[in-house]
């Protein structure tokens, strides 16, 4: 049963990881073929160790970017429901 006005934390961890590994995959792909967005993604990797702009850099930065989103909103709903005083 989901309590009106809370957020499931699993769910939205879930969804936030598979669309950052998504883009990071992705933007990671048109960076490699024509160089969009290549000073940011090289700022990106001086914080996913491992992270480069080349084809196995892509799969490190999706795993690590769906990693970092999943943590990160898990704890942001998790916050969210604790300070929820509707619920």
């Amino acid at each position: 049963m989901v309590d009106e006005g809370r957020i499931e934390p699993g769910s939205l961890a879930l969804a936030g990881g598979l669309l950052t590994a998504a883009g990071m995959f992705i933007v990671t792909w048109m960076s490699i073929a024509t160089g969009y967005m290549r000073e940011i993604l090289e700022l990106i990797g001086t914080a996913y160790i491992g992270y480069t702009i080349t084809p196995v850099g892509s799969i490190i930065g999706a795993v690590l970017g769906f990693i970092d989103a999943y943590a990160g909103l898990y704890l942001l709903a998790w916050i969210y429901n604790r300070l929820n005083l509707t619920g």
